[in-house]
């Protein structure tokens, strides 16, 4: 497994940064205080959305630090997890965490057709990954179109992703994130709920939005 994202890459900014050093850091300082304070959706907020959506055959774009996968509760006590991100660092890092679970991982890019079974997941979660992407939301889209060939029937997809338009920001907020775009590890700051509504039902028979804060809290569901 490659470690290192190549720099030509355009997910480059995003996704480079999540070394071993940060992800140490990663939760207290984005899902303890920068939820709270900066984008103004609690953290529980999200543990909830998981609980209320994984499946036993759940595929998880973008882990993170697998905080979600760690402290949600999945409706069966062994649940088949595989866990996807261009980064290895995030991979492995999560794997260690939920390794009760005894993950699958793929390094693989978001933004191109994933090399997994068609039809094999019941759920997908995709938190704080489309803020992370290069591009308007209409490119980025292109990972919600990826991930049709590989929905169960009924499959639900959901995350969440920080929006740069369209929702209030405070002064802190609105200088974090003119500086995260500043230095690309997000891109976001033309992501207005109305577009994502536009994506997910031009995707997708049924989906839901919930504004939190600056976050924008997704639902979405196949036939």
């Amino acid at each position: 497994m490659t470690t290192k994202v190549p720099k030509g890459h355009p997910a480059y900014a995003g996704s480079a940064p999540y070394n071993p050093a940060q992800l140490r850091f990663y939760d207290p300082v984005v899902l303890r205080f920068a939820n709270r304070f900066l984008w103004r959706c609690p953290t529980d907020r999200i543990v909830d959305l998981y609980s209320r959506n994984v499946s036993g055959r759940h595929l998880e774009l973008g882990p993170g630090t697998g905080y979600f996968l760690d402290r949600c509760q999945f409706p069966v006590p062994d649940p088949e997890i595989t866990l996807v991100d261009l980064n290895s660092n995030p991979l492995a890092h999560t794997a260690r965490r939920i390794a009760r679970y005894r993950p699958r991982t793929l390094q693989a890019d978001l933004l191109e057709p994933l090399d997994l079974p068609p039809g094999g997941f019941h759920s997908v979660g995709i938190n704080y990954v489309l803020h992370c992407l290069p591009g308007r939301i209409e490119t980025k889209a292109a990972v919600l179109g990826n991930l049709r060939p590989l929905l169960a029937p009924g499959a639900v997809v959901f995350g969440g992703t920080i929006l740069g338009d369209g929702v209030r920001h405070t002064r802190l907020s609105r200088r974090m994130i003119e500086l995260y775009n500043r230095i690309g590890a997000f891109t976001n700051l033309a992501d207005d709920r109305d577009t994502l509504d536009r994506v997910l039902g031009e995707r997708f028979t049924h989906h839901r939005i919930d504004v939190c804060g600056a976050v924008a809290l997704f639902v979405a569901r196949t036939d």
